[in-house]
């Protein structure tokens, strides 16, 4: 049997988004170019590699064993060419990264815009996840490096402290909430919110737990960052969910306030997760490294 690089990173990125779409074009190949390629593989293993639905494609049995092999093909070989670069007089590399909503949103910019800009040949693919999908994730070889909360469980994967931070009610300041010291989320359920995108991470989460307190979570509107939220919050369009260095921030220029929340999964220790260092390329563990101590080799 023939495998080709190319096909192995293609299959391997259809199966991570879960569609032959999706997958293509993150492989940076056409749809038809892409189809044929799995075709090809299909018939050259003898097997179906993927099973068709109307919600995607998951991989079959022979899919997995080829999942398996293909991420490991793929990490030698970027091992490899990280090793020979010193020849050549250049390392380059690309790190993918996934992150919860708190830290994708209020500390990993600044730290990535640090960190790429003394490395110019490094690359970051940076996606938005739920924190226990991240660690599923990491532990499966998909990504590098995951930046989650630390009350989920991280199993056997390597953990180091990144961030704390807090997330609180904001409300404006003429709001009749704006004079608690705190509350819990569930004894808001019954206000209007204003929120993040449907699809976001935290929306999820927060929808997640309304659920469990009986409620659901009465969105007036959603939008794309948490300052726009703080904008909407100052409107009185409702109240919202947000990190507590946000709320922060915007109050020196907004007319909100914030409101602690009681609820234990309100504070939040972002913790950086790989599933082993020694196994990372160099580069990811300059990350790695940066991302834990603001220093590294960046």
């Amino acid at each position: 049997m023939h495998f080709d690089l190319v096909d192995l990173n293609l299959f391997r990125q259809v199966v991570d988004a879960g569609s032959i779409t999706r997958g293509a074009r993150k492989a940076n190949l056409a749809l038809g170019a892409a189809s044929t390629r799995i075709r090809n593989l299909e018939e050259t293993i003898g097997a179906p590699l993927l099973t068709r639905g109307r919600l995607g494609v998951t991989p079959t049995q022979a899919g997995r064993v080829l999942l398996t092999h293909a991420r490991t093909i793929l990490q030698q070989t970027e091992r490899l060419r990280e090793d020979l670069s010193p020849f050549a007089g250049a390392s380059a590399g690309q790190i993918r990264v996934l992150s919860n909503t708190n830290a994708l949103a209020e500390f990993l910019p600044e730290a990535l815009s640090a960190f790429l800009s003394a490395h110019p040949q490094i690359s970051v693919e940076l996606e938005e996840r739920l924190s226990d999908e991240i660690v599923g994730q990491i532990a499966e070889g998909v990504a590098d490096i995951g930046i989650v909360a630390g009350t989920v469980d991280t199993g056997a994967l390597a953990t180091f402290p990144f961030r704390k931070d807090r997330f609180v009610l904001a409300v404006a300041r003429g709001h009749p909430l704006a004079k608690r010291g705190e509350i819990a989320f569930a004894d808001v359920l019954d206000q209007n919110f204003v929120g993040l995108d449907r699809a976001s991470a935290i929306q999820r989460f927060l929808a997640d737990k309304a659920a469990r307190a009986g409620k659901p979570l009465r969105l007036r509107i959603q939008l794309r960052s948490f300052d726009a939220v703080c904008r909407m919050v100052e409107s009185n369009v409702g109240i919202g969910i947000v990190p507590d260095s946000t709320a922060r921030r915007a109050a020196r220029t907004m007319a909100i306030a914030s409101v602690a929340l009681k609820d234990a999964w309100a504070l939040r220790e972002l913790t950086i997760c790989v599933r082993d260092l020694t196994d990372l390329p160099n580069y990811a563990r300059q990350l790695v490294d940066y991302l834990r101590t603001g220093k590294g080799n960046a």
